[in-house]
């Protein structure tokens, strides 16, 4: 048995560019470990994906020919069953023996062990290793079924009769162990040694793999195709690096990963060079300018010192002509006209004002249950303005207002409907356009805000107040028609709604209660058929999103249960609760009464009715309840004035004087007396003390 590395590579039309990079990544890793399962491979294998627009590949070091033989344990019956009285083999016992490719003579040699029930006969047999050949072949198949491919099309073979379905048509498949071919096919093709380069820059066609290291160098050198998607979209970022300081001292690509790795997914060999277009676009919006050059013709723009829009651009050509001029004019005549139709779109949409489109979109269907666009506006403006009188007045509720009825208005423009990327931004550059204050054009804007995680909040009170409201009325709308999402499909994206209203309660520390806000938010839906009311569960919702956030963000689940669990009203008090928390946490107090509290709870529980955290100093008998009584008297008021201020760490740090007296009452007092009044007496100190400990948080999550 001897080992080489292999490779392996799948040649083929053009591949989709958005997942040509998991694409190769998975051939290259389903295929490598289905070789290492398969005993061909080591565990320590390295494995290196290679990926470009016409080829899948993968080259996976310490390849045996042929795996090594492995031990097999057959367990076959209890010896009851599989021997008789005289020791000799049963008839059950010669049929599975002969199952299993072994004849009666191998009964003498079977080995007897326990199972923990009975003693049983085992059958101990070498399986012989794969051949490269085979395994190779089932590897290759599982890489192939494992793709993650977006959708799969149906083409003939040569023979004219023979149907397969791959991503795109598949022409060459390479297999070399070392410098010698495996005899492996797949997609009606027959292993070599031959793949195709470069489409017109190839030095020799077919190019020849001679063997399995020399992959990568060769397809570079006579193919004129970088083959390792990462390696090609490295020398990408420096050539476009390059080009900016080129062009001028002062000019930058814009940053935009996505871009990078699809045109990484476009060419095989790249090639950076700088076009122009004229300067009198440069009027339009630059979002726009910059969201055409990207998405359709997949240029980087170039930004100035300040990040405003240039009228140059980079281009990544597959091809590298000596005079690349007709290169550069082609790509500049064609941006023209993409330029030209921004333009068009821009001039057009000022002619009409936001407000006088609002009406349109009573015609515009948001959601067959939910009604129109324009039903869901008059939804938000209401919701928004109730939150805008509750954080500032009648004056900051007319804003909140004007913000909300045109921040949907901008659906019904030519830029948006062409672009709908930009909605929202467009609506700010109308609002301006139409001689609105910055305040309402920046909340249309930013009432999409935060519209992924990471993303800055909207830069005003005005746009963060219409932000909630947009999110609220979608969130109790979904829910409230029974819209929930579910482990893989939150079409509504319900889940970055939830978060976008916590870190705006959370980070700007609104004086919001969260189940007013939510009444707030549901109170525009009672003239909706089929709506019920589900501001519990989706409560609910938003305390379990606040609860994985929160854990993301570092904080132990104990810490996080501990907090969350008491469903604070103000988001932007939680930091400061879990701040104390952790404080509390450190005290050597903090274990016993955390578990004292569990032990409260649990007694609590127990009872069936409700119990009143009220007690009578006449009926206190014991020492040890009189001694708990008076540190209570002492320690509630202190805690309760910390409380009150936000102190949250001192109001928690103060009942680590009534561990001493927790004990002692628990020591030396039977709470379940026998005599029904001392009995809830003592009932009612431990409500009075339960209440105490988890006003700032549930303390008994601290318990281990």
């Amino acid at each position: 048995m001897s080992s080489k590395n292999l490779l392996v590579e799948l040649f083929v039309e053009e591949l989709p560019p958005k997942a040509l990079k998991k694409l190769g990544v998975a051939f290259a890793q389903t295929l490598a470990q289905a070789l290492k399962n398969a005993g061909l491979a080591p565990s320590t294998a390295a494995v290196t994906a290679y990926a470009s627009p016409r080829r899948l590949a993968a080259h996976v070091t310490d390849v045996a020919d042929v795996a090594a033989d492995k031990p097999v344990m057959h367990k076959l019956m209890p010896v009851a069953v599989g021997l008789d009285a005289n020791g000799n083999a049963t008839p059950a016992l010669l049929k599975k023996l002969a199952a299993l490719g072994a004849d009666g003579t191998a009964a003498a040699s079977l080995r007897r062990d326990s199972d923990g029930k009975a003693e049983v006969l085992f059958y101990d047999s070498l399986a012989k290793g794969v051949a490269l050949a085979e395994g190779l072949q089932n590897a290759l198949e599982a890489a192939l079924a494992g793709l993650p491919i977006p959708k799969v099309m149906s083409y003939q073979l040569q023979d004219g009769w023979t149907s397969v379905n791959f991503v795109r048509p598949a022409h060459k498949l390479v297999a070399l162990h070392g410098a010698d071919v495996v005899p492996v096919s797949i997609l009606g093709l027959n292993a070599g040694r031959e793949t195709r380069g470069h489409r017109f820059e190839a030095a020799v066609d077919p190019v020849v793999i001679a063997d399995a290291d020399a992959y990568a160098e060769v397809l570079r050198r006579d193919g004129a195709v970088i083959a390792s998607f990462a390696e090609r979209r490295a020398e990408i970022a420096r050539q476009v690096s390059a080009a900016a300081a080129k062009a001028g001292p002062d000019l930058t690509p814009i940053d935009d990963d996505a871009l990078l790795d699809e045109v990484t997914a476009l060419v095989e060999r790249p090639n950076v060079l700088v076009g122009q277009f004229e300067e009198e676009f440069l009027a339009v919006p630059q979002e726009c300018l910059i969201l055409t050059m990207k998405a359709n013709q997949k240029y980087f723009p170039l930004l100035d010192a300040a990040g405003k829009l240039t009228n140059r651009f980079l281009v990544v050509s597959n091809i590298s002509p000596a005079d690349p001029s007709a290169v550069i004019g082609g790509n500049e005549r064609v941006v023209r006209p993409r330029l030209a139709d921004a333009k068009f779109f821009f001039d057009q949409d000022r002619k009409k004002t936001l407000e006088s489109r609002v009406l349109g979109l009573a015609k515009v269907i948001y959601h067959n249950r939910l009604g129109t666009q324009g039903e869901r506006v008059e939804r938000v403006c209401v919701i928004a303005k109730a939150i805008g009188e509750q954080l500032g007045g009648e004056g900051l509720a007319l804003q909140a207002e004007q913000a909300a009825l045109l921040a949907k208005a901008d659906l019904l423009t030519d830029m948006v409907g062409e672009f709908p990327e930009l909605q929202g931004i467009m609506g700010r550059y109308y609002a301006l356009h139409d001689g609105l204050a910055s305040d309402i054009a920046d909340a249309i804007e930013d009432h999409y805000k935060p519209r992924f995680a990471g993303d800055s909040l909207p830069r005003g009170q005005v746009g963060t107040i219409v932000a909630l409201a947009d999110k609220l009325e979608t969130l109790v709308g979904m829910f409230g028609i029974g819209q929930f999402p579910t482990g893989d499909r939150d079409p509504f994206a319900l889940r970055r709604h939830a978060l976008g209203v916590i870190r705006m309660l959370a980070e700007n520390n609104l004086d919001l209660p969260l189940d007013t806000l939510l009444q707030t938010a549901g109170a525009p839906f009672t003239a909706v058929d089929g709506f019920k009311a589900a501001e519990s569960v989706l409560a609910d919702f938003i305390y379990e999103r606040l609860a994985g956030n929160l854990r993301e963000q570092g904080y132990t689940a104990q810490e996080v249960d501990a907090v969350v669990s008491q469903r604070p009203q103000r988001l932007g008090d939680i930091p400061k609760r879990l701040a104390a928390v952790r404080a509390f946490s450190a005290l050597p107090e903090s274990a016993a009464l955390a578990a004292a509290n569990k032990r409260i709870g649990n007694i609590l529980k127990k009872v069936e009715n409700a119990v009143e955290a009220v007690v009578d100093t006449g009926l206190l008998k014991d020492g040890a309840e009189i001694a708990l009584h008076d540190a209570l008297v002492d320690v509630v008021p202190r805690a309760d004035a910390a409380f009150e201020t936000g102190d949250y760490a001192e109001s928690l740090q103060v009942l680590a004087a009534l561990r001493v007296p927790v004990d002692a009452f628990f020591d030396g007092v039977m709470v379940n007396a026998d005599d029904p009044a001392l009995r809830a007496n003592r009932l009612g100190l431990l409500a009075k003390l339960h209440g105490a400990m988890n006003r700032v948080a549930d303390i008994s999550k601290l318990s281990a």
